[in-house]
């Protein structure tokens, strides 16, 4: 899986990752270099959080079903009492 960022989003990525540099190493680095940064790491850990937010949501939704199931049950009478 590819993950693709949209222009507009991969430009304010860019420029917060040049205020990082010029802010916390005293370094001046251009779009072009802070792209490739942000490139190496969406490759790097791109899926593995992509994989977490899934396990998380999952975990989420289960819950919501467990809950869901409380819920909704409505216990049968027992057999021999009206």
């Amino acid at each position: 899986m590819e993950i693709k960022l949209k222009d507009a989003r991969l430009k304010t990525l860019s420029e917060k990752v040049q205020v990082y540099f010029r802010d916390e190493h005293d370094d001046s680095i251009g779009e072009l270099k802070a792209s490739l940064i942000i490139d190496f790491f969406i490759n790097e850990l791109g899926a593995e959080i992509y994989n977490q937010a899934i396990s998380d949501a999952q975990g989420f939704l289960q819950d919501k079903l467990i809950d869901l199931e409380q819920i909704l049950y409505v216990p049968e009478p027992t057999k021999g009492k009206l």
